[in-house]
């Protein structure tokens, strides 16, 4: 993959992904990560360099992980993005020794009830123009549209 950076690809109307996307920028002091929401262009982009029609309608539609090595969903997605911000972060990396199949299993469930516990938005969010510059879809217009 030719990124520089990681992205993080989330569901641009979830106020909890918000909320995550929101908490990885201000722990995230070098500017590791580039972000866009799922519902964007520039999200669709990136994921048809590295998988096919049919895969990215199979991803799930709350957080995406693009790296250097490949895609990465569910708890996997949110160890690597943990893992990627360091220091004291990589205390919360001991959730790798719970298996992969229950960790997935707890993300699964949050997910599928995400808008219902934390709600949603009506658009996507509008990056700050001090941030702007890492998300890929800045220039898009903000409309809640599917993938």
């Amino acid at each position: 993959m030719a990124r520089q950076r990681p992205v993080i690809l989330f569901d641009g109307v979830c106020n909890l992904c918000n909320s995550a996307v929101q908490w990885v920028i201000e722990h995230d002091e070098e500017g590791r990560f580039d972000f866009a929401s799922l519902q964007s262009d520039a999200a669709r982009q990136e994921l048809m360099k590295v998988l096919d029609a049919n895969e990215i309608d199979t991803l799930p539609d709350s957080i995406v992980l693009l790296d250097s090595d490949g895609v990465h969903v569910r708890s996997a997605a949110d160890l690597r993005i943990l893992r990627g911000l360091g220091s004291w972060f990589l205390l919360l990396r001991l959730a790798v020794v719970l298996p992969r199949p229950i960790r997935d299993a707890v993300y699964n469930l949050v997910a599928r009830n995400r808008y219902r516990w934390f709600g949603q938005r009506d658009v996507c969010m509008t990056p700050t123009p001090d941030i702007a510059a890492r998300f890929l879809d800045a220039d898009e217009p903000r409309a809640a549209t599917d993938v």
